[in-house]
């Protein structure tokens, strides 16, 4: 029943149809006007084939485009260019799909429309450095601000900074067309800004502000010198800071949230009730470190039980894995695995009321970190299984490879990639 769970949330924000929608009501307002359409990141496609199909029933005119999402895939209309990039980590492939949306923003009139899809991934998928920073800088960044454990607002404050379309810089760049942009949200609060790095969204925060909050994590003398020498190029007023919500090329911009983790979330809801289980969100959010996350969500489990109640509880958001000296390596895990792993070390003290319970976490993108899995189940004889098989889930749990140990109990959940991406769920049921 959870995978099924699982599956019902990845379709309600299938990107699809959710752009189609939005897009349909959208095009009626602009007869006879060209149309350039650009999506980005790992819901691109989806994204891209749902503004396609609306703006060819209202027989708009499509000038170009580019899709850039983490999977090569084919144009989904003859003037629309697509590439791929790299995730997480920005690589070649994402500077030059940085470069291919540079060429098409300089042949938008100021007459025409853009619509701009933003999905998660966009970050990395077409990141290219701002300034003098150096494309090897803002690749070593990424790696630290991930190793450094930070959430997605703090991280993305610091990115956009130093990319070429984040902080607003698209915006600014197709100005003075009319751009609509569609945002399918991967981040906690749903904030434009936040979205892909807000390529259309102003900025909030200032270079001091930046300076600060890297020095607080005891990362700023650790910088890139092209990086930490640009940002206080910024701060003396030598170079610009990002556009604020004053920018005249934002009175051209309208935004409007089509999904979200709540669209999800919602959607889990509904069907549990439709098996008939009571069904109701969690009481706090899905957030902070993933280990420390899964042991409060095995715990109010664990305290349904203790009340005589049943039914489905669920989270959704987003947690953090602190890494201290070393780096995630391919296949050694993610972020639902290591919650999932920890919730299973409580459930496993937890005696028989902690029979009851079974849990998934999953990433609605289908991939939990670099590995082949969205998430895992875990239940009270989870830990059990791992030793059983030769593991040490303790040293998996303390050394950040949840990955091998929860493949060894068979306790993975791979669907491959969803085409969507509203941050990650947790359900639990408890019989």
């Amino acid at each position: 029943m959870l995978a099924a769970l699982y599956d019902v949330a990845v379709i309600a924000a299938a990107p699809a149809p959710l752009a189609d929608a939005a897009l349909a009501e959208l095009s009626s307002r602009h007869d006879g006007q060209r149309f350039w359409l650009f999506a980005l990141g790992k819901a691109a496609p989806g994204l891209a084939s749902g503004g396609v199909s609306a703006l060819r029933r209202s027989l708009h005119t499509i000038a170009g485009g580019v899709v850039v999402s983490s999977e090569a895939v084919a144009a989904p209309f003859s003037t629309v260019r697509s590439a791929q990039g790299g995730h997480p980590l920005p690589d070649a492939s994402s500077f030059a799909a940085a470069r291919l949306i540079g060429d098409a923003v300089s042949q938008v009139r100021g007459d025409d429309a853009a619509i701009v899809l933003v999905s998660g991934g966009t970050t990395s998928l077409v990141a290219a450095p701002v300034g003098a920073v150096k494309e090897q800088d803002l690749e070593h960044l990424f790696i630290q601000l991930m190793d450094a454990g930070l959430d997605i607002g703090a991280m993305n404050a610091v990115r956009k900074r130093f990319l070429r379309w984040g902080a607003g810089r698209l915006a600014v760049a197709l100005a003075p067309a009319r751009t609509h942009v569609l945002l399918l949200s991967d981040v906690p609060g749903d904030a434009p800004s936040d979205i892909g790095s807000g390529p259309c969204a102003p900025d909030e925060w200032t270079a001091r502000d930046l300076t600060a909050m890297l020095s607080d994590a005891r990362l700023l003398d650790a910088l890139a010198p092209s990086v930490r020498e640009y940002l206080a190029a910024v701060t003396r007023g030598v170079a610009a800071e990002t556009p604020t919500a004053g920018h005249p090329a934002f009175a051209h911009v309208s935004t409007r949230i089509i999904g979200s983790n709540a669209l999800a979330l919602d959607a889990v809801l509904t069907r549990a009730r439709d098996f008939g289980l009571p069904a109701q969100r969690g009481t706090f959010a899905l957030a902070g470190e993933a280990a420390a996350c899964g042991e409060q969500i095995a715990h109010a489990l664990l305290d349904r039980v203790a009340r005589g109640e049943s039914g489905c509880l669920a989270w959704g958001g987003e947690t953090t894995v602190q890494l201290e000296h070393t780096s995630m390596a391919e296949g050694t895990g993610g972020r639902c695995q290591e919650l999932a792993l920890a919730a299973a070390r409580t459930l496993a003290a937890g005696g028989d009321a902690a029979r009851r319970i079974t849990l998934l976490a999953a990433g609605t993108d289908g991939r939990d970190g670099p590995t082949d899995a969205a998430g895992a189940f875990a239940d009270a004889t989870l830990w059990q299984r791992i030793r059983d098989r030769d593991v040490n889930p303790d040293e998996a749990l303390a050394q950040h490879r949840s990955h091998a140990a929860l493949d060894a109990a068979g306790a993975l959940l791979r669907r491959g990639a969803t085409g969507t991406n509203v941050m990650d769920l947790v359900i639990g049921l408890v019989e």
